[in-house]
């Protein structure tokens, strides 16, 4: 059975490069859900609260995980605005969920930041006020990565639990 993999944590995390690790190492089975395409690409809003990109990010997953794909849903995703919607997925699902948090302060996030293509789409200032530290949804079985993972092993420690199967 696939399952729902949920990696949150804040911008300039690794939070996209671990999902794209993902789908690479494991292949089309993988769907990859990532709330800033879906927030600013297909709905072009801001992150509010009650927004559509919350839904649909809810029905994207609920979908790819009926047609048989192991799903990744990657964001920042505030718990204040989306933990609700994180937490019916969680439990409504019948396969095995993980939620995972890539806790990395806000010195090391700016510094990668400065780093990745998209450095000139905002700036450390903006990311600053999305900071928030530790920003946990309180789930059983939540893990913590910390920044001294690096990305592969924070790509197969989250493989290795999720049971993911390498493509050849």
């Amino acid at each position: 059975m696939p399952s729902l993999i949920i990696v949150r944590g804040n911008s300039g995390s690794g939070k996209s490069s671990v999902a794209e690790g993902l789908r690479a190492a494991y292949g089309p089975g993988v769907a990859w859900i990532e709330q800033d395409h879906v927030r600013r690409m297909i709905f072009a809003e801001l992150d509010q609260p009650d927004g559509a990109n919350i839904a649909a990010i809810e029905q994207l997953a609920v979908l790819a995980m009926s047609r048989g794909f192991s799903t990744v849903v990657e964001g920042i995703m505030p718990t204040a605005r989306y933990g609700e919607m994180l937490t019916r997925l969680t439990s409504a699902y019948a396969g095995s969920a993980h939620v995972f948090y890539l806790d990395v302060p806000f010195e090391e996030a700016s510094r990668r930041h400065l780093t990745r293509a998209k450095a000139s789409a905002f700036s450390v200032e903006e990311m600053r006020t999305w900071y928030h530290e530790r920003d946990l949804l309180g789930q059983p079985g939540e893990r913590v990565i910390d920044q001294t993972s690096s990305l592969r092993q924070t790509i197969e420690t989250i493989a290795g639990i999720a049971g993911l199967q390498r493509v050849c």
